[in-house]
């Protein structure tokens, strides 16, 4: 196999990237300065060398300790749990969030063998069991997929008899959508998480 079938291999691995585009991603790199490709490669073996998931919630860091779970400013009492790190740089970037996060490392789906012990369920519980102060509110924030809701009814029938608060993300019609264009499931939604204007 050529260096190049190989390299196209290797990238139609990485999610959303099929066979046709790993293939120009490579012609595009071979096209440019050799510096180019030679920096991607660099940035690549220093991602897999450095970054590591945080001991505490699970997100990346290059530290033990990620960034977040070291900032003494956030609120220590509210917990987001997401599915994945993906997840938490998003609600990061939206600058409104400034509880602490666990990581599930992904969402029950019985169909592809993966259950609450291929999560971090057991670290979840163990982190409201022993968090100083206590945890107040846990919020799910899984995705809105038949598996994220499923992992959401799991977590909350196990987080609820622990005492804290458990909340769902609000659900609801996207900005700048029409609504004839908008599934029964997502309109439903959107009444029941209706609020004063």
């Amino acid at each position: 196999m050529s260096a190049i079938d190989d390299a196209a291999r290797e990238l139609s691995r990485l999610p959303g990237i099929g066979p046709k585009t790993a293939s120009r991603l490579v012609h595009h790199l071979m096209k440019g300065p050799a510096e180019d490709g030679l920096r991607l490669g660099r940035a690549i073996a220093a991602l897999v060398e450095r970054v590591r998931p945080c001991a505490q919630c699970g997100n990346f860091g290059e530290e033990e300790v990620c960034q977040v779970c070291r900032d003494q400013e956030r609120d220590p009492s509210v917990l987001c749990v997401v599915e994945g790190a993906f997840e938490v740089a998003s609600i990061e970037a939206t600058g409104q969030y400034r509880g602490r996060f666990h990581v599930l490392g992904g969402r029950l789906s019985p169909l592809d063998g993966v259950g609450p012990e291929d999560l971090s369920v057991e670290r979840l519980l163990e982190r409201i069991r022993t968090a100083e102060g206590g945890i107040a509110e846990v919020i799910l924030a899984t995705s809105p997929s038949v598996e994220g809701e499923a992992t959401a009814v799991y977590l909350e029938s196990v987080i609820r008899p622990l005492g804290p608060r458990v909340t769902r993300l609000a659900r609801g019609i996207p900005m700048g959508s029409d609504l004839e264009y908008v599934d029964g499931s997502t309109i439903v939604e959107a009444l029941a998480g209706r609020r004063e204007m």
